[in-house]
C-alpha cells in the first residue's frame, strides 16, 4: 500500500512531504520515490512518526491497530489532518482515535475502495427490502493478511445490520463448525477464506425462499485502495474536526 500510495499521489500532482516505516523496515533511508516506482525526490523514508508528521498537513495512515492508534493521537497533538485504512482495529482503537478526531479531522474506513462504498449501500438497501431473506458474507484475501473478518467484510456488515436495524455485533455469526444447529433467524455470517495472491474479493449473499442475490466485489489492483484515500485526504483539507467515513467524502 505504501508504493501504491506513493505513485498515486504523484500521479495527482501532490507533494510527497515525509514516509514513515516500522524501525527496521528494509525501506527506511531509502528514498520515497524509489520505493515507490516512481523518480526520486529527494526524501528518504524514515522510522520516525512524529517528524513525519511534524512535515506534512495531511497524512494518509495504512499500518497496524496500535501504530494507527499512536498517529491519530500524534495528529491531534500536532494539528494534523488523518486519513486511516489500517484494518483489524478494535473497540479500543476505534475509541482512541474517535477521541483524537475531536480536535483534527480524521476520515477512517474499513476500505478505501470507491466501488466497496457503493456496494455497502445496496446492501444496506438489499437487508432492509429483503428482512426475511438469509445474509451471508464471503471474503478471500491473500495468505498473508492477518485479520479475519476483513475490515472491508466487516464494513458490509455493519451496511447490512444498518439495513436491518439491528447491531452488527448482536447477529454476527464468524464461525460454523460441527453440530450447530439450524440457522438462527436474523444472523448475519461471516466466512474468510485465505490462499494465494488475492488483493480482496467480497460477496453478500442475500439467500431467501426460491432466489438468491450475490452483489460481489473484486479487487483488481492495490491502486484502486491509494485513489480513495487520496482522494479522502483531499477532501479532508476542507473540514473541521471530526470522524468522518467514505461515505462523507463520496456524500453517500
Amino acid at each position: 500500500m505504501g508504493a501504491a500510495l506513493i505513485q498515486t499521489l504523484t500521479q495527482n500532482g501532490l507533494i510527497i512531504a515525509a514516509a514513515c516505516e516500522r524501525t527496521g523496515h528494509q525501506a527506511v533511508g531509502r528514498d520515497i520515490g524509489t520505493r515507490g516506482g516512481v523518480e526520486p525526490v529527494g526524501i528518504s523514508i524514515t522510522d520516525d512518526p512524529r517528524a513525519t508528521l511534524e512535515a506534512c498537513d495531511i497524512a494518509i495512515d495504512f499500518t497496524i491497530p496500535d501504530a494507527s492508534v499512536q498517529h491519530a493521537e500524534l495528529a491531534a497533538s500536532l494539528g494534523r489532518r488523518l486519513v486511516i485504512g489500517t484494518t483489524g482495529l478494535g473497540a479500543a482503537h476505534d475509541q482512541a482515535i474517535a477521541n483524537a478526531a475531536r480536535q483534527v479531522p480524521i476520515v477512517k474506513s474499513g476500505s478505501f475502495a470507491l466501488g466497496i462504498a457503493v456496494m455497502a449501500r445496496l446492501v444496506e438497501l438489499t437487508a432492509k427490502t429483503l428482512d426475511q431473506f438469509d445474509l451471508e458474507i464471503l471474503e478471500m484475501h491473500h495468505r498473508h493478511k492477518v485479520d479475519a473478518p476483513s475490515g472491508t467484510a466487516l464494513l458490509i456488515g455493519e451496511a447490512a445490520a444498518r439495513g436491518r436495524g439491528v447491531k452488527l455485533d448482536h447477529v454476527a455469526v464468524r464461525a460454523r463448525d460441527g453440530q450447530t444447529g439450524p440457522r438462527p433467524d436474523g444472523a448475519i455470517g461471516f466466512q474468510s477464506l485465505r490462499g494465494g495472491s488475492v488483493i480482496g474479493d467480497h460477496t453478500l449473499i442475500a439467500a431467501g425462499p426460491n432466489e438468491r442475490i450475490e452483489i460481489k466485489h473484486i479487487a483488481e489492483n492495490r491502486l484502486m485502495f491509494a485513489s480513495g484515500a487520496v482522494k479522502a485526504a483531499l477532501w479532508l483539507g476542507a473540514q473541521g474536526p471530526g470522524l468522518y467515513s467514505l461515505n462523507d467524502v463520496l456524500g453517500l
